[in-house]
């Protein structure tokens, strides 16, 4: 599986750390940088990069994910929610990494590296690329509902029970 980094200044160690890591692990890294230390360097132009990398690997049928990081993990998620038809994920807990695939299908997983050790970071971003969708029908028809919304940008009709009580 081919996984896509991108990062800013915060996540560079843990970018390097993990770039040797899934190699270790069968994964192939794809990154996107940065490539040095910039206190100054803008989150967006990597992770905009590893979400499009991810994007388009997807489109072209492979089998692909992202990490991004930086030092929260808010602003990259953002970013890669940006890229059109990734859905990406603030994972903080090996539950939140899990379910993140599990019930959301997302392709990219943001984690932030001010907020973790090395090693807990790892082992976030292990469980999020081991865990697979669950494909349960709940789960789909959401991310049906979500993808209608960004393709069209109608909303999806309220169910009757949020009508009750209400002029409808």
């Amino acid at each position: 599986m081919r996984v896509h980094l991108g990062c800013d200044h915060a996540g560079l160690e843990l970018k390097a750390h993990l770039t040797g890591w899934l190699t270790e692990h069968g994964y192939e890294p794809v990154d996107h940088g940065p490539f040095v230390y910039d206190a100054q360097d803008d989150y967006p132009v990597f992770c905009l990069r590893a979400a499009e990398g991810v994007a388009a690997d997807r489109a072209a049928g492979l089998d692909s994910l992202g990490v991004v990081i930086g030092g929260s993990g808010n602003g990259e998620q953002i970013a890669a929610n940006k890229v059109d038809g990734i859905r990406a994920a603030l994972a903080w807990s090996e539950e939140t990494a899990a379910l993140a695939r599990e019930h959301n299908d997302a392709w990219v997983v943001s984690v932030g590296g001010r907020m973790h050790t090395i090693e807990e970071m790892t082992r976030l971003v292990e469980v999020f690329l081991s865990t697979p969708f669950s494909g349960e029908e709940r789960h789909v028809r959401r991310i049906g509902q979500l993808s209608e919304f960004e393709a069209t940008g109608a909303l999806p009709p309220l169910p009757a029970s949020a009508t009750t009580g209400r002029d409808a």
